[in-house]
């Protein structure tokens, strides 16, 4: 992983104080969607299909505080929706970052050359700016179905990085992508972008998405990412995930989902069961922890999970299988 070492470490303290306290249920990293309203409108996308009175929600500064108070994880992705388009989105995350949680701030970029001017963000070692890229121009604009938008995402990563920003990228992949077009973007976003960190994941078939034509199967993700990772590109690229959910992804290794270690919290509370997928809210994530049926859910229980092998639900499984291998925590910090 590429994880900064201070981070790293934190992260590891926090997983021994929760093994020493012997909770077998816990949360990593919250996705924290402070609304649905985004200034896309991507057909594989399940979070806009909201109806308009939804849409115009925001979500409290306090209350958004409060969750990830309540709950403790370390780590905090802001998502939504697009999180720029909140009016107080500079406060949410500087009132997150003076609690020294780990902030990734995820949006499209569109507006973000624009904002940066407007909003009270400062260069932290607890912020990073997570970019949504999805291939190079033609694919990345045929992906968000809009014209002009990876040239706008390259000059807000160029302008992030001059002042001195983390810059890290999610990229997610559909069946219409080759191992070709992932290393094509993987090798850009590493060796011309020069960003500090990549994510990548099989895209997840939300139930709401218009589009429900083109997702991998766990076969085809499987194939794709061998042949995407083979002749030593996987340790060549500064991917943000840890070895074993790797070889998770090319079918080296199989694991049971751990929904509950990227919980996400919404305008409608903390989301049953996970990320993905909307089986009813909970109050609080003590709650939400209690109250679901973790068994029911993951492949060949629940049809919805058949496909999945999306970095929320696998990643914490893989970080629990390394913290608890010594050989796996040295290859880990290896970057192997």
């Amino acid at each position: 992983m590429n994880m900064p070492l201070h981070q790293s470490l934190r992260v590891a303290k926090y997983l021994v104080g929760q093994k020493l306290r012997r909770r077998d249920k816990f949360p990593l990293i919250v996705e924290l969607e402070p609304l649905f309203a985004c200034n896309l409108s991507c057909s594989g996308c399940g979070k806009i299909q909201h109806p308009a009175h939804v849409l115009k929600q925001r979500m409290p500064v306090e209350q958004a505080i409060g969750a990830i108070e309540e709950c403790g994880a370390p780590m905090v992705s802001i998502a939504g929706g697009e999180p720029l388009m909140h009016p107080e989105i500079d406060t949410m995350v500087n009132e997150l970052v003076a609690r020294k949680k780990y902030v990734f701030l995820c949006t499209n970029a569109v507006l973000l050359r624009r904002k940066l001017e407007k909003l009270d963000f400062k260069p932290s070692k607890y912020l990073a700016f997570a970019i949504h890229l999805d291939g190079l121009r033609e694919r990345h604009d045929a992906s968000v179905e809009k014209e002009g938008v990876f040239d706008e995402v390259v000059e807000a990563v160029r302008e992030l990085k001059a002042r001195g920003y983390r810059v890290t990228t999610n990229t997610t992949v559909f069946s219409t992508d080759t191992p070709q077009s992932v290393i094509d973007v993987l090798d850009y976003l590493n060796d011309d972008l020069k960003v500090d960190e990549m994510m990548i994941s099989p895209a997840y078939a939300y139930e709401k998405a218009p589009d429900q034509e083109h997702f991998l199967g766990v076969e085809e993700t499987r194939e794709l990412f061998r042949k995407a990772f083979a002749g030593g590109n996987r340790k060549r690229w500064r991917l943000n995930h840890s070895p074993l959910f790797l070889d998770f992804l090319e079918g080296k290794a199989d694991f049971g989902c751990t929904a509950w270690g990227v919980p996400s919290y919404s305008l409608f509370g903390w989301q049953k069961p996970c990320y993905l997928m909307s089986d009813g809210y909970a109050e609080t994530y003590q709650e939400l922890v209690e109250t679901t049926d973790w068994e029911a859910y993951g492949r060949g229980r629940d049809p919805r999970c058949a496909n999945c092998m999306a970095h929320c639900g696998y990643e914490p499984t893989a970080v629990m299988a390394t913290m608890g291998s010594l050989k796996e925590s040295l290859r880990a910090a290896r970057g192997a």
